[in-house]
């Protein structure tokens, strides 16, 4: 490895190593505002909750809601050129799988196995304390490194409860003053530290006539693993502070077997201004406007549930009656997805906006015809809300024309129900 594979014009030697101190950032000529979204292929993120490339977000959760089958499914789809996945403190058969399953996986970037983009940082649960600690600086500075070269790196760490834990470990160990459960004082500033070391920079480098400046971007998806999926603990509170992007995780969720258990009231992003203008000018047209729409109605069906809770569903108007029964076909329909469905577990852009964008229109087109005396039955039981529901099983492939085929047939069947009330 130490052996010169090539030697520069002013004598320099270079060789197959290069060392770098994991604990301190990688230098780059100039931090650059991120104006491109890091796509997932999750509908509830990519739609409701996006971060740019060079951004950074966290996924808390209590055990079983899904931490590591949400960072595996986001490496397997993202927009990133090359995946940094960091298991810290993780279970050694999760670490299996992912080494199992990637290699034949197909790159949908390049055509081969997802495994030649993709480097493992492996530190399971039965290894040291400072192997822990070293772990996610080791994948963040890898992720640098390539950073540095121009590409778009993602890095998914797994989790940073389990680093903070070995913060907490060695600490005690050097009978260091501890802070809030036991942390360490300084936990917050290494918290700050650690995700700051992202962002979408201008590389140091030569520039050569006629070329472009090389730039790269290192996005961070960390998780976090709160004892009894209480968010208010000190690991989950100091990674908020410091993260643009808060994907929420609920138990009662994952348990109902919705995948992602993204809970869409808890979750949020704070990078909706800066990548407005790239989805104005590349996302389907509305999207925008779509998505604040359905944000509105799933407020709305959240404020509707305690009404609910006290008088029943028959205190509420057929309007009202209406929102709760197509909030839940935006759940199943829209936020949630099956990871086992060829056609569903990854969602393109163009797919996620036109998908919300036929289930809106059924909205619309049922909340015209209750006003034209249309009984909420007759809607709810037409075929045609089954084929809307049912347009997240179509394939990617020329979704928009599917979408509009579908949309026209369900607008025909209701005008249809319009008419048989007027005759009535």
């Amino acid at each position: 490895m130490r052996h010169v594979i090539a030697k520069l014009d002013n004598g320099r030697e270079l060789t197959m190593t290069h060392q770098w101190p994991v604990k301190r950032p990688r230098p780059f000529r100039q931090k650059m505002p991120s104006s491109v979204p890091f796509v997932t292929g999750q509908r509830v993120l990519d739609m409701l909750f996006p971060v740019p490339l060079g951004g950074s977000a966290i996924v808390p959760g209590g055990f079983g809601t899904g931490k590591t089958v949400v960072e595996q499914q986001i490496s397997k789809f993202c927009n990133a050129d090359i995946i940094v996945y960091v298991g810290c403190g993780e279970r050694g058969n999760e670490m299996a799988d992912v080494l199992d399953e990637f290699p034949h996986l197909s790159d949908p970037k390049t055509g081969g196995p997802l495994m030649n983009r993709t480097i493992l940082v492996v530190n399971t649960s039965n290894m040291p304390v400072a192997a822990r600690e070293a772990s996610v600086y080791t994948g963040i500075t890898l992720g640098e490194y390539f950073r540095d070269q121009g590409y778009s790196v993602a890095m998914m760490a797994d989790s940073t409860s389990r680093w903070a834990e070995a913060l907490r470990e060695i600490s005690s160990r050097l009978e260091e003053m501890p802070g809030e459960e036991g942390y360490p004082t300084y936990l917050s500033a290494r918290t700050a530290e650690f995700y700051e070391r992202t962002g979408r920079v201008l590389c140091i480098g030569t520039k050569n006539e006629g070329q472009e400046e090389r730039t790269g971007s290192l996005t961070l998806v960390g998780a976090v693993s709160p004892p009894g999926g209480d968010f208010s603990e000190p690991v989950t509170q100091n990674s908020m502070r410091v993260s643009g992007g808060f994907w929420a995780l609920d138990a009662k969720l994952a348990y109902s077997r919705h995948y992602p258990s993204v809970n869409w009231n808890m979750s949020y992003s704070l990078y909706f201004k800066e990548l407005e203008p790239w989805f104005r000018q590349n996302a389907p047209s509305g999207w925008g406007e779509r998505r604040q729409q359905a944000v509105d109605i799933l407020q709305r069906d959240t404020e509707l549930q305690e009404i609910v809770q006290l008088g029943g569903p028959d205190a509420l108007q057929d309007q009202e009656r209406l929102i709760l029964e197509f909030s839940r076909m935006l759940k199943e329909s829209f936020l949630q997805q099956n990871a086992y469905s060829d056609d569903d577990a990854y969602s393109s852009l163009e797919k996620t906006g036109h998908l919300l964008d036929g289930l809106l229109s059924f909205y619309e087109a049922c909340q015209e015809a209750l006003g034209q005396g249309v009984l909420l039955n007759n809607l709810l039981s037409s075929p045609a809300r089954e084929k809307v529901a049912r347009l997240r099983e179509l394939n990617s492939e020329g979704f928009a024309d599917k979408k509009k085929q579908v949309v026209d047939e369900m607008k025909a069947a209701i005008q249809g129900l319009v008419q048989e009330a007027a005759a009535a």
